[in-house]
């Protein structure tokens, strides 16, 4: 995790549904999940954009300005791993405060390693694992008998000048904030909120 730079954040459920999000680094952004799930999301230094969910707790993470994509993988314990080896950590829910704590008291061997991001993805990968995570949420409904809420918001960090690492620019990545189901991988542990 060393070569990693790490990054808080605590999310704040506004009365329209939206999410703001408070970044350690000082940034801010506002997040709201269409029904599709995606993401879309604006930042305090001017960056647009959108995060989806994928098959395997990937993140896929777009910007509006350039079109360029960052991935991001669910570690677990409210952590996300991303492309520009930035770790995101979400202080907000209990599994995010859980693993700071362990981390803080040399937990690391629990937390387990980190397993990296996608650098990228072909369409036709992507798309596979679109239908991947769309077949796991039909089968945990059908568990289920009815469904738990699934996905979330997703948020990240910010990057310029073609980094995307929290609070270095305009440009932004993304963790999910999930409301699904952990144990299945169908949900995102909570960067999606």
């Amino acid at each position: 995790m060393s070569d990693y730079r790490t990054v808080s954040f605590t999310d704040e459920l506004l009365a329209d549904g939206s999410v703001h999000r408070r970044y350690s680094d000082g940034r801010e952004e506002w997040r709201r999940q269409r029904p599709d799930g995606i993401v879309q999301w604006r930042d305090s230094v001017g960056g647009t954009g959108t995060d989806e969910p994928l098959a395997e707790r990937l993140i896929k993470r777009t910007y509006d300005a350039n079109g360029r994509t960052v991935y991001g993988r669910d570690q677990g314990y409210g952590r996300t791993a991303w492309g520009d080896r930035t770790l995101t950590v979400n202080r907000t829910t209990f599994g995010g405060r859980m693993g700071v704590v362990l981390a803080a008291v040399g937990g690391g061997l629990l937390l387990g390693a980190i397993v990296a991001p996608p650098m990228a993805l072909t369409a036709g990968a992507e798309e596979e694992l679109r239908q991947q995570l769309a077949q796991q949420k039909q089968q945990t409904t059908s568990n289920d008998g009815g469904g738990n809420g699934g996905g979330g918001d997703s948020g990240g960090g910010s990057g310029g000048s073609g980094d995307p690492s929290p609070g270095r620019g305009h440009e932004e990545h993304s963790d999910f904030d999930g409301h699904g189901n952990d144990d299945t991988g169908v949900g995102f542990d909570d960067d999606f909120g």
